[in-house]
């Protein structure tokens, strides 16, 4: 496990031990959603996209652990296409690598280079591939990659996130506009 994904974990497990300590009436209100890092947070929202300080998309989640939008659309995006290699909620299989670990070093930018374009990584152990999808409409790819994002930073649990905001007219109108009414 990430050394800062074991160190929320136990910063989250001080706090509920401390409330149960000190008789808190309820100690689960003492634990909120946890925070990702500084470079993840949300500084602008543009057509009801979350972006960070470099642009780069990025996801919002409520202290009661509500996604927003593209995190959601995210998760149902990436477990109806990339689990089929990358394993459940990112986390990897025998086809391809653990992308909750991937992003922690790859930029947006890299990330979309890759699923566009593809990769290949030969040597003498193994053959990895990553096909391209550079043929396919890629109306999700921002969304995908928020959800990982989030997955990545360990501020979204595995599986389905419990709630989420409502989508977005700006959201309707480029799904639209990129997939047809």
């Amino acid at each position: 496990m990430h050394a800062s994904f074991v160190h929320r974990r136990v910063l989250k497990l001080a706090t509920l031990m401390r409330a149960l300590l000190l008789g808190a009436a309820s100690p689960l209100r003492a634990v909120t959603a946890p925070a990702g890092p500084a470079s993840s947070a949300a500084v602008k929202v543009e057509d009801g996209k979350n972006l960070d300080a470099n642009g780069d998309p990025t996801y919002k989640i409520g202290p009661d652990g509500k996604v927003d939008w593209y995190t959601f659309s995210g998760f149902r995006r990436y477990n109806g296409t990339c689990d089929v290699c990358h394993g459940p909620d990112g986390s990897g299989s025998s086809f391809g690598p653990d992308l909750t670990n991937s992003l922690k070093t790859l930029s947006y930018s890299d990330f979309q280079t890759m699923v566009i374009n593809g990769k290949q990584d030969v040597n003498t152990a193994q053959t990895l591939v990553m096909p391209s999808f550079g043929t396919n409409k890629m109306c999700y790819l921002d969304d995908i990659y928020v959800y990982l994002r989030a997955r990545s930073d360990g501020v979204v649990p595995r599986g389905r996130p419990k709630s989420h905001e409502d989508k977005p007219a700006a959201a309707k109108s480029f799904e639209n506009s990129c997939m047809g009414p």
